[in-house]
C-alpha cells in the first residue's frame, strides 16, 4: 500500500512541475511572413513546424504569411523545397501576440554534367551506322515525304483533326449563307408540271394575246 502511494506521490509532482513550467510559458499568437534572401519576395506555402508542442505542422499561404498559437519559448522549423531549412525560437515577449519576419536562403544545387546519347551501346550505335544507306540525303527525302502524291496518300489515309472538321463546317456554312437565295438543289423548272399548269392557263385566258399587248 506504502508503494502506491509512493508512486500516487510521484506522479502528482511531475504534472505540478508540468503544470508550473506551462504556466510559466506565455501563450500567444505567432504571425510572420516568410520572405526569400536577398530578393524580399515572398515564399508561398512554407512547412511550419512547432517542434516544442507536439510536432504541430502549419502551412504558409501564397504570400508567405502564417498565424497560429504557440508560446514563448517554443522551437519553430521551417522548411520548403529549394530553401535551406530554417529554426526559430519564439523570444519572450510580455504581449499576447507575436510577428516576426523569416528570410530562408534558397539552394543553389548545381547538377553534374550529362551527356545524352540515342543509343544504349556502342554496339547499337554501330549496327545502326553500318546499316545506313550509302548516298542518303536527308534534304531529299524531305522533299520526297512533303511531295503532293505523298501528302495526298497520308490524307487518304490520316483521319482529319479537330481543327480541319471544324474549318470544313465553317465553310459551308458560309457558303450556304452566300447562296440561300439561290437554287441550291438545281431544279429545272422546265420540269415543273404546276408551272406548265400555270403556263397552259394564263394562255386559255389570253393573258399574253396581242390585244393585250399594245400600249
Amino acid at each position: 500500500m506504502q508503494q502506491y502511494i509512493k508512486y500516487l506521490l510521484v506522479l502528482c509532482y511531475t504534472c505540478g512541475i508540468q503544470f508550473g513550467y506551462t504556466q510559466s510559458r506565455n501563450i500567444l499568437q505567432f504571425s510572420g511572413l516568410i520572405t526569400s534572401v536577398g530578393s524580399e519576395l515572398p515564399v508561398a506555402y512554407v512547412t511550419v513546424k512547432n517542434t516544442s508542442f507536439n510536432n504541430q505542422t502549419f502551412i504558409s499561404n501564397n504570400d508567405g504569411y502564417f498565424s497560429f498559437v504557440a508560446h514563448s519559448g517554443d522551437t519553430i522549423q521551417f522548411s520548403s523545397v529549394g530553401y535551406e531549412p530554417l529554426t526559430y525560437i519564439i523570444p519572450t515577449v510580455s504581449d499576447d501576440k507575436f510577428t516576426a519576419h523569416i528570410q530562408m536562403r534558397s539552394l543553389v544545387i548545381e547538377l553534374p554534367a550529362v551527356t545524352p546519347f540515342p543509343w544504349a551501346s556502342y554496339e547499337d550505335y554501330l549496327a545502326d551506322f553500318m546499316g545506313m544507306k550509302e548516298g542518303y540525303d536527308p534534304v531529299a527525302s524531305a522533299r520526297s515525304n512533303l511531295s503532293p502524291d505523298a501528302m495526298a496518300a497520308l490524307a487518304r489515309i490520316v483521319p482529319r483533326n479537330a481543327d480541319e472538321i471544324q474549318n470544313f463546317n465553317s465553310i459551308q456554312r458560309h457558303i450556304n449563307m452566300s447562296n440561300k437565295n439561290i437554287n441550291q438543289r438545281y431544279a429545272n423548272p422546265l420540269l415543273n408540271p404546276f408551272g406548265w399548269a400555270q403556263l397552259i392557263n394564263q394562255i386559255q385566258r389570253g393573258d399574253y394575246s396581242r390585244q393585250k399587248l399594245k400600249y
